[in-house]
């Protein structure tokens, strides 16, 4: 696994080195050490849970056609387990899309032309995994992210999934684990190599991430990956993570009109 260290992750020029490219290529996944401090992560971590409560208060149950994710954390509270179009609520957040460490990364889906869209797909997604013994909402099973495409009556298109880690959480405690290299395969295998999101099996060859807050995981959307469960109940086993789609393909922006697509209540049926 390529591990970059904190000299490096500042500038992004210097780390989408040739090596790193190279690495990418081959094996669709990169970790960049301390991307942003801890006092940033605080920040966006404030921001997260000031649109939480405005969310629990008004009712919300859907932004921009995109149902939300609700469960309780381990005082028993009601929290938003996955959040949508996050940085549409958050000035701070919308800010940090515009980061040009984070636009350089569309390298990474060349020759196509990607682009980071807030207003797209489900925008900035926030995932906040918390195990309670009566918790729905505390890992996921193994999926790529090309059939939401096949959903939506398209061609599967490139995508990075891009994780900013708001938690301390080592493999120990669960995680990101991905099959390095199954982003080349056929399409077949990208489809149906595993059962999509029912098979939370580990595998042999899967790497999974030392992961510090502030990281960042970057992978290619037709790579095999999981959410393996934390072994812990409570504060320990919480893990939030924003995730930042760099999509290609015709602009598709959603509003409040916007209809729910078919693969969340397919999603909602399968979660466990």
């Amino acid at each position: 696994m390529l591990t970059l260290t904190n000299d490096t992750a500042p500038l992004l020029t210097r780390v989408l080195t040739a090596d790193q490219l190279a690495f990418f290529n081959k094996n669709g996944f990169i970790h960049i050490k301390h991307f942003v401090d801890r006092a940033t992560v605080d920040l966006f971590l404030s921001e997260i849970q000031w649109i939480e409560s405005q969310w629990l208060a008004e009712g919300v149950e859907k932004v921009n056609g995109t149902p939300l994710k609700f469960g309780h954390d381990e005082n028993g509270q009601r929290i938003v387990q996955r959040f949508a179009f996050t940085s549409m609520f958050s000035p701070v957040l919308r800010q940090f899309l515009k980061d040009e460490r984070l636009q350089d990364l569309t390298k990474l889906l060349a020759p196509y032309e990607g682009r980071i869209s807030p207003e797209e797909k489900d925008g900035l997604v926030v995932n906040h995994y918390v195990r309670t013994p009566e918790s729905n909402f505390s890992r996921m099973g193994w999926h790529t992210d090309s059939p939401r495409d096949l959903f939506l009556g398209q061609r599967i298109l490139p995508m990075l999934n891009v994780g900013l880690h708001l938690d301390d959480c080592p493999q120990s405690n669960g995680g990101l684990r991905v099959l390095p290299g199954t982003h080349r395969q056929h399409t077949l295998m990208t489809l149906f190599r595993k059962k999509q999101f029912i098979d939370h099996r580990p595998d042999r060859r899967e790497v999974g991430f030392d992961i510090e807050a502030g990281d960042l995981t970057i992978h290619n959307g037709n790579l095999w990956h999981r959410v393996e469960q934390s072994p812990n109940f409570g504060a320990t086993s919480r893990r939030r993570v924003m995730y930042i789609p760099i999509i290609t393909g015709d602009f598709k922006p959603k509003d409040a009109s916007s209809k729910t697509p078919f693969y969340h209540r397919f999603a909602k049926r399968i979660q466990d």
